[in-house]
């Protein structure tokens, strides 16, 4: 309301000063022209649809665009003063931004990186490259007890949950999958009627505090997941065991942001500052854990089931493997969170320094799978910082089937990275509950560019294997990435890292990997 009285409040001025300059002196034009421009800013920001921030910060929000024109060199003074020669809040920002507009163009005189920078990482081309095939590449998800399997785009939308979100963001992240044909991970915050709204395929991840599946004193209820899960829009299930913001730690939502609609959607009170177990109550040990994989599997009538974790422990995990050995049980997909961070709010010391980063949990996940002799099973999907089409060829490389990027979508909404989730004031509608402020996220626009960021990403990082003189992603492997180890010498994935032959664990496991699997216990964790 603030914002409406000031540009009224211009109006009138500049409707006073031009009476002045018709009945005094001509002089007074000049004050009223310059009053009566911004107010007429001010009324083209508050009902145009394209920009957020302008609809909530008429006039003042134009700024952004100033620095946004003079940005390449804001850029570069950014590029040059960050710690690794990457920095995701810059270059790939501008990126997704571009890519969501459709005005993603060739960047002339070259590259900005660094080239010669110890971790700088790239691909080999081919000079029998060819164009990439036409249609969106898919990835079969369903494993040998998986009667409805589902066919999983290479880039999705990761786990965002409603309440984290805004209705409206919500609602545009599932516009944008239904439009595109990707799925859209509900996040740990339950099944809300804005996933639900525009019919884009849900992955429904259900997490320690079983949001929307939950009895009133917290414990998982089948009854309520089974209604849920069985309907048609939900494709896959997953169970959250951790995330990479804080691994170790539930999801927390403040209180001054559970209204009723998400106390509802989520089964809590209202108002109340909800947070999640560190862990489950349904299941304690990784044996337990295939038995719940198996009971929610029956309870979708056969649709994939999986888990999502950030790799804390290689032991652990190899735990859930011999569980999955001697159940005879495995998960129809796993999604590999990164410790580096993520949308969520997180102590800082959680996302610095507990967790594995994504790309050693994904090649720990991967080349444990492959050692247990249970990979062609299991379809592996990589979540965090996925902004551009190398970043899927490299994540495939590394041992993953399918991609999620949570942050990057965010910015195809229009976030602005203001770091003002946890207060309910974000500026552009994205994170908050605020009316006020979520009506700025103008649904239509926002689910097309959604949709264009997808299309764009995943094209690129076809035409990229298509480069490489490659027919499918499948055909990706460590020998074709490429990492400088230092200021004289490259070496490829396949010679840096180890990586496991089929069920070498179960007949004679590597020096390197002997004490962890001797360790590993399938009925503890």
């Amino acid at each position: 309301m603030i914002r409406w009285l000031i540009v009224a409040a211009l109006w009138i001025v500049g409707i006073a000063l031009a009476l002045v300059a018709v009945t005094v002196s001509a002089w007074w034009w000049i004050a009223a022209g310059i009053v009566l421009f911004f107010a007429l800013v001010g009324t083209y920001d508050l009902f145009q649809r394209r920009h957020s921030i302008l609809r909530n910060y008429p006039i003042a929000g134009h700024m952004r665009f100033i620095l946004e024109y003079i940005r390449p060199e804001i850029q570069q003074y950014f590029i040059e003063r960050s710690n690794d020669g990457t920095p995701f809040a810059h270059d790939a920002r501008a990126l997704v931004y571009k890519r969501a507009k459709g005005l993603e163009g060739d960047n002339p005189f070259g590259t900005e990186r660094n080239v010669n920078r110890v971790g700088y990482e790239y691909v080999p081309h081919s000079l029998h490259a060819h164009a990439a095939p036409s249609g969106a590449p898919r990835v079969r998800i369903g494993g040998p007890d998986c009667t409805r399997p589902y066919d999983m785009a290479m880039l999705n939308v990761s786990a965002m949950s409603f309440g984290a979100l805004s209705s409206n963001a919500i609602e545009a992240l599932n516009g944008g999958a239904a439009r595109g044909g990707f799925a859209h991970d509900t996040g740990e915050g339950g099944l809300s009627p804005y996933h639900q709204k525009h019919g884009g395929d849900l992955i429904w991840e259900i997490g320690s505090g079983y949001f929307g599946c939950r009895t009133e004193n917290g414990n998982f209820d089948q009854q309520a997941f089974s209604d849920k899960a069985n309907l048609p829009q939900v494709k896959c299930v997953s169970i959250k065991l951790s995330q990479g913001a804080k691994p170790g730690l539930g999801g927390v939502l403040p209180g001054p942001k559970v209204n009723r609609e998400i106390a509802e959607t989520r089964g809590v009170p209202v108002g109340k500052t909800v947070v999640s177990p560190p862990a489950h109550t349904a299941f304690s040990t990784p044996i337990e854990l295939m038995r719940f994989v198996r009971h929610l599997r029956g309870l979708t009538d056969g649709k994939p089931v999986g888990f999502k974790l950030c790799v804390g422990s290689r032991k652990e995990f190899l735990g859930i493997c011999k569980a999955m050995i001697e159940t005879e049980i495995t998960p129809d997909f796993i999604i590999v969170d990164g410790a580096e961070g993520g949308t969520g709010a997180a102590p800082l010391e959680f996302e610095d320094h507990v967790g594995m980063p994504l790309t050693d949990g994904l090649m720990t996940v991967h080349n444990a799978l492959v050692g247990a002799g249970l990979r062609d099973k299991i379809r592996i999907g990589a979540s965090g910082k996925v902004s551009s089409g190398i970043d899927i060829v490299k994540r495939v490389i590394q041992g993953a089937d399918f991609t999620l990027a949570a942050r990057a979508m965010m910015f195809a909404l229009g976030c602005i990275q203001a770091q003002q989730c946890h207060t309910n004031k974000c500026p552009v509608g994205v994170t908050t509950q605020d009316p006020r402020r979520t009506r700025a996220l103008n649904v239509p626009d926002k689910t097309q560019r959604v949709a264009n960021f997808q299309e764009g990403t995943v094209a690129s990082a076809a035409q990229i294997v298509a480069s490489m003189g490659l027919d499918d992603f499948h055909d990706l492997n460590p020998s074709m990435l490429h990492r400088r180890v230092d200021a004289y010498e490259t070496r490829t994935y396949a010679e840096i890292h180890e990586w496991l032959a089929p069920e070498v664990l179960l007949h004679d496991p590597p020096m390197t990997w002997r004490s962890d699997w001797a360790g590993a216990d399938a009925h503890a964790f």
